[in-house]
């Protein structure tokens, strides 16, 4: 890649930053379609400081991760309507009169992952978890038509989550009571740091024929695995953050994204 005097700048903004896999994706993406642009990780330590730069800089978009997803509301122009239901925005486009507009394209991924695998319209689905990322994919699942059910070990978090989305809930303990069209994991666990866990007892996994884990690090997290030998279809981590990066490379760029030289990126950086 040769960055020039007219090379457009995106990037992604948050604290840390130097883990994450959006410049991988992205500059992959800018790459096979020719396109004169270049995502950096910026680890920003304040947001309003940071936003004013970009503005004056000419950025032309860029990636929030934590902890800025909330933060940054009150420093853009506008925002998305789903992310605002939300309360939080992970995209930032900057249109041509230096206005910044706000998306939440997190849900957008959950939704086109599990849509790969059934129809959300009409469907159950199980969402574990009562943090930031239960509550995106929980509206986006809403938006498709899905009914959601919450379960998490915190009552006071998933009683909260529960009202702000009007869904049913239930305590982690007694959701081997539970059938459902999928089971999708929003929580930590499973994560490296505790890669052995689950929540999710064995033998409840066949009341799930599709079962997701937001988790990519590892690939195949504890759930997954015992959901494969439980005979469910699952779906990892990779494909939440490919079509969340997806979305934002379309809304940054009004064009197609390459969507297989986006997964090939993903999947060689992941699996070094």
């Amino acid at each position: 890649m040769q960055i020039k005097g007219s090379t457009e700048i995106y990037g992604i903004i948050g604290n840390p930053v130097a883990h994450s896999l959006s410049p991988i994706m992205h500059n992959r993406a800018f790459e096979s379609l020719g396109l004169d642009k270049v995502y950096v990780a910026f680890p920003a330590t304040n947001a309003e400081k940071a936003l004013a730069g970009f503005r004056a800089l000419g950025v032309r978009g860029l990636s929030v991760t934590i902890p800025y997803k909330e933060t940054v509301l009150g420093y853009i122009d506008s925002i998305d309507p789903v992310a605002e239901k939300i309360g939080a925005v992970n995209t930032l486009v900057f249109k041509e009169d230096n206005k910044i507009h706000g998306l939440n394209t997190d849900w957008i991924g959950a939704n086109r992952a599990l849509a790969e695998r059934l129809e959300l319209q009409g469907k159950r689905i199980l969402l574990l978890g009562a943090g930031g990322s239960a509550k995106a994919i929980g509206f986006g699942l809403l938006e498709a038509g899905a009914r959601v059910i919450l379960a998490s070990r915190t009552e006071s978090k998933v009683r909260a989550l529960a009202e702000t989305l009007q869904c049913e809930w239930l305590h982690l303990a007694d959701i081997e009571t539970v059938q459902a069209d999928a089971l999708v994991n929003a929580t930590p666990v499973g994560m490296s740091f505790v890669e052995n866990a689950s929540l999710v007892p064995l033998e409840s996994l066949h009341n799930f024929p599709v079962v997701m884990d937001i988790v990519y690090a590892p690939l195949e997290t504890r759930l997954l695995r015992e959901s494969k030998s439980a005979g469910c279809e699952i779906i990892n981590g990779l494909s939440m953050l490919l079509y969340q990066g997806v979305a934002q490379f379309e809304a940054w760029t009004g064009q197609d994204a390459p969507v297989e030289e986006m997964r090939a990126a993903l999947m060689q950086e992941i699996t070094k």
